[in-house]
């Protein structure tokens, strides 16, 4: 057996379990790691300008492809500390990554050492597992645990401590010995789901409200096979979203009181059924409860036991990884199908078909400056059905999840529960590095994309191309448009006359000069007819230089997009579609 620094073995079990693409930051507690990666050769590494934003390009990295572990690397201190954002995010949607810190030595660890902090008890609410390794023989079996806690059950992330000389002590390992943990899921029994076949063939207007737990589970295929089978409706939630293209005949929109469609909203409160397959009934999603379960039944099927009953009691629950739960109820589907045991659904279909068809907002606004559904339209114009979208929070993303369309899993990445601002130019650069020679495309608000704005050097350094289009109304437009209700517009202006920049007209910051300064290009939009030329500008210059692209659009200031406290109660502020021509990239043809 070979005789090796702890960090050796650490690096060869990253290797092993798949683990190969790292985003940090060395320094001097984690120098240790960083030659073991040096001398293992088998991992490549990415550098980050901050610890949260390389914490975010792991979390994009994750998302972007099935069986994806991002992992992400810092020093002692507030390396650990700047991660913890980073951990919530992935945390709150369920998404494995791998943070490693470095520590001071352990002999150090009461005596208020020069960055070291107790990293372990700051990351444990926002972690399946955090664990500061204080014996170098614990090493091998804390790795091998972090990666079978990743992919077992619900999937989060984990954050290992590591001691400088923890790191270089010695230890026995053998690498062609190890074998991965097997990962621990639930699958729902025959019994289980025959039942929820009859709750749901019983009634006469179901629907299957798919979640982000499907994608996960790399079960969309299967997800689509079900509603095939059965005839039914398909509701993805915001982090479902792509379980079912935008464009097949059975996915009636998303529901909910600001990432939602009116056709979604409609269908739904016409149902008198819903099973609920890896969602988590977030509550921008339902609204108020008494309305949300009013008049129909409920099944929840969800790989955490603990979460099924947290928002309200179904009237079946299963705790069952998704996978595995539409695994049988297709089979058990076709058998009742060929049994001739299946209720008719087409009217129902044909009904939700037809709101899809009607129930639309305007889009094709020609105002100057440009309003921002015009955007969204123009980006439907250009960009094609192998385009993954990249977004996390604001009038930006809601606007964007009401008009853009998504046509598979992975392609629409968000970070969800947390939205933290500041997350999508960085995640969009694990995404490129998870999806490489794809089409990624980011969608940022002003302030969103100013908030770690240095990560697209590392796009420039490591020729990560992506279009990143960000919309800029000089406001922080989602919190001014909720003190409407305060009835005030209280610090939310980021509206100011640069000196440097009188071309910017007032909007403050100029975005060209600064991803310019960052090795990027850049395109200023203020027109709304110039910005299918301006997307066509960006596709070619990231194939030609292979660096971020940011298309900036100089929007209207003052914009509300749709939202409301109900699902029955949604302002719509602006016109509604009332032909095809209001909205000409709907996915249904408006008819005139």
């Amino acid at each position: 057996m070979a005789k090796m620094r702890t960090v050796d073995a650490a690096v060869a079990i990253l290797v092993k379990e798949g683990a190969i693409e790292a985003f940090g930051l060395p320094g001097a507690a984690i120098n240790p790691f960083y030659s073991a990666m040096r001398a293992n050769g088998g991992i490549r590494h990415t550098l980050a300008r901050h610890v949260e934003g390389a914490s975010h390009m792991a979390d994009g990295y994750s998302r972007a492809a099935d069986g994806n572990i991002g992992i992400c690397i810092g020093t002692s201190g507030p390396a650990g500390t700047d991660m913890i954002t980073g951990l919530y995010a992935s945390f709150a949607d369920s998404i494995p990554m791998l943070c490693i810190t470095g520590q001071a030595p352990v002999a150090k660890l009461h005596k208020e050492d020069f960055q070291a902090v107790d990293i372990e008890s700051i990351a444990k609410p926002v972690t399946k597992m955090a664990m500061t390794i204080l014996e170098p023989g614990q090493v091998p079996g804390a790795f091998q645990k972090a990666f079978q806690l990743m992919r077992s059950g619900r999937p989060g992330p984990v954050l290992l401590d590591l001691p400088f000389d923890v790191q270089m002590a010695e230890i026995e390992f053998d690498i062609d010995a190890y074998e991965p943990l097997e990962a621990s899921k639930p699958a729902a029994s025959d019994v289980q789901l025959n039942k929820a076949l009859d709750m749901l063939l019983a009634s006469e207007r179901p629907l299957i409200v798919a979640g982000g737990g499907i994608i996960n589970a790399g079960a969309s295929e299967q997800l689509v096979e079900l509603a095939e089978t059965l005839n039914v409706p398909v509701i993805p939630t915001l982090m479902g979203w792509g379980t079912i293209p935008d464009d097949h005949k059975l996915m009636a929109g998303m529901v909910g009181l600001q990432t939602s469609h009116r056709y979604g909203n409609a269908t739904f409160l016409e149902s008198d059924f819903v099973i609920g397959i890896g969602n988590r009934w977030a509550n921008r999603h339902t609204g108020g409860l008494d309305l949300y379960t009013q008049g129909r039944k409920f099944v929840h099927i969800d790989i955490e036991p603990t979460q099924i009953g947290r928002v309200f009691a179904p009237d079946l629950g299963i705790a069952s990884d998704a996978g595995a739960a539409l695994e049988g109820l297709v089979r058990l589907a076709k058998e009742r199908k060929a049994a001739g045991q299946l209720t008719d659904y087409t009217a129902w279909v044909d009904a939700a078909q037809q709101k899809k068809g009607s129930l639309q907002r305007k889009t094709n606004f020609d105002n100057v400056p440009i309003k921002p559904q015009r955007v969204y339209q123009e980006m439907n114009s250009a960009f094609g059905k192998d385009t993954t979208y990249v977004s996390t929070i604001g009038l930006s993303q809601i606007a964007g999840a009401q008009m853009l369309h998504v046509f598979g899993a992975r392609k629409w990445i968000n970070a969800g529960q947390a939205g933290p601002l500041g997350w999508t130019a960085p995640a969009a650069l694990g995404v490129v590095r998870g999806k490489p020679g794809e089409t990624v495309v980011a969608l940022s608000g002003d302030y969103d994309f100013q908030f770690m704005i240095e990560e697209l050097a590392v796009g420039a350094q490591f020729n990560l191309p992506y279009i990143h289009v960000v919309v800029n109304n000089s406001y922080l437009g989602l919190i001014r448009q909720s003190q409407r209700g305060f009835q005030m517009e209280q610090n939310v202006s980021l509206a100011f006359e640069n000196i440097n920049s009188p071309e910017t007209d007032g909007y403050g910051v100029d975005h060209v000069k600064v991803a310019e300064g960052l090795g990027c290009k850049a395109i200023r939009v203020q027109n709304p007819d110039d910005l299918g030329a301006a997307f066509e500008k960006a596709r070619a210059l990231i194939e030609e230089f292979k660096v971020p692209v940011v298309v900036e659009v100089i929007l209207e200031k003052i914009t509300n997009i749709s939202m409301g406290t109900e699902l029955n109660n949604l302002t719509e502020f602006e016109e509604l579609a009332e032909k095809g021509a209001d909205a000409p990239t709907a996915i249904v043809a408006l008819l005139d």
